[in-house]
């Protein structure tokens, strides 16, 4: 089989399974006892920290593990706005759902994005009141790969904050990212990005599913989700992961040491790709920005088509793709990221989303477009044949 999901799932990658090992049995201590060997567990959850801390360019007091993505941004939306209920928050319409439905329990407004799934700054600064306190803009999308203007978002916020300190208007104002596709191919420092509250998952980095961590700047009011015994700073109760945290922070090691190399690497299978789909299959739709675009995804629309027979299809040759998010799989509702980029319901419901790892190879994408280039031909043949039928009859 040919994985082409890997923004749904990526493998655990060996050296962070190795690296994890220990904690499972021999190390697996409470890291919150005092005796000796709980102190060794101790140590390797700072450790992990302290790497993490590493790649953000941060205090790792400010690094709070958590059980992957979809906590994290809950803890970043809920943990903001519990301290400011008679505040607004403002997202933009592509967010995850983890960070939509967490926003959506409070004031919020949503800014709308092009049809290439960009968020202008501009449009967002007028969904920003005077009592908005979270602004919350993904780094990268999820389904079609698209990348925000992060800086130049951080920079509006910059001047509002000015702006507000004249007129004596002492709220904060927080940027917080759903950087979980991102860390594989993107930097990640905060100060260059200005952003206040980041979310990583495990899960997209080759590490264990439901690890990740949230950086929570030591400025930032922030309240727990989940209370209990006080672990993480009292922002995340609960027995420490110490295998999970040591897996983590190995797979950001990682994914952010080769993040050049494989960003070089899978833009040339991706642009070879889009070439090929271009000329093989009529009428084929790339959608998301082509210039400000992860170099993994590939998003496409096949008018007339229906995803999930070419889905089946598809894997019965041996390619594994997606119709959109995983996390979303389960509803029947067309993708809220392709409507808010302007894409009808038909069409997207003809979309399917190509995700590309370190296992993937040219040799791969170019039996993958082989396979898709017949079983559309087909399709298109069947669907013809039965068109004349009925004209028959």
């Amino acid at each position: 089989m040919i994985y082409l999901d890997h923004a749904a799932a990526t493998p655990v990658d060996s050296d962070v399974l190795a690296a994890m090992q220990p904690y499972f049995s021999d190390v697996f201590y409470n890291p919150s006892a005092t005796y000796l060997p709980a102190r060794q567990a101790r140590e390797a959850l700072e450790a992990a920290r302290g790497s993490v801390a590493h790649w953000l360019g941060v205090r790792p007091t400010e690094v709070i593990f958590t059980a992957g993505g979809t906590e994290g941004n809950n803890l970043a939306v809920a943990g903001v706005m519990a301290n400011f209920p008679n505040c607004s928050a403002a997202v933009s319409a592509i967010e995850h759902e983890s960070v939509l439905a967490a926003a959506q329990q409070f004031n919020c407004s949503v800014a709308f994005v092009t049809e290439q799934g960009r968020v202008d700054p501009g449009s967002l600064r007028q969904k920003i009141a005077d009592n908005t306190v979270l602004v919350s803009v993904m780094y990268a999308n999820n389904e079609v790969g698209t990348t925000q203007p992060l800086r130049q978002i951080s920079a509006v916020l910059a001047e509002i904050r000015t702006e507000r300190k004249k007129a004596g208007n002492d709220l904060p104002l927080y940027f917080h990212t759903d950087a979980c596709q991102a860390a594989n191919y993107l930097s990640l420092s905060v100060a260059s990005l200005g952003v206040d509250l980041m979310t990583l998952n495990g899960g997209k980095i080759y590490g264990q599913k439901q690890t990740g961590v949230i950086y929570a700047a030591s400025s930032v009011k922030l309240s727990p989700i989940i209370r209990g015994g006080g672990q993480e700073r009292g922002l995340r109760s609960g027995t420490e992961n110490v295998a999970g945290a040591v897996g983590f922070a190995k797979a950001l090691e990682q994914a952010q040491s080769v993040r050049q190399f494989e960003a070089t690497r899978l833009n040339e299978v991706k642009n070879v790709a889009i070439r090929l789909l271009s000329q093989k299959i009529p009428g084929v739709i790339i959608n998301g920005s082509l210039k400000y675009r992860l170099p993994n995804n590939i998003h496409i629309t096949l008018p007339g088509f229906d995803n999930e027979r070419v889905l089946i299809q598809l894997e019965e040759r041996g390619f594994l793709a997606a119709a959109g998010s995983a996390c979303s799989a389960s509803s029947e509702e067309p993708s809220h990221v392709l409507r808010a980029m302007g894409v009808s319901d038909d069409a997207a419901r003809s979309s399917l989303r190509i995700t590309m790892g370190r296992s993937t190879t040219m040799p791969d994408i170019e039996r993958f477009i082989q396979a898709l280039t017949e079983i559309t031909k087909v399709i298109r043949t069947t669907l013809l044949q039965i068109t004349k039928i009925s004209h028959i009859s």
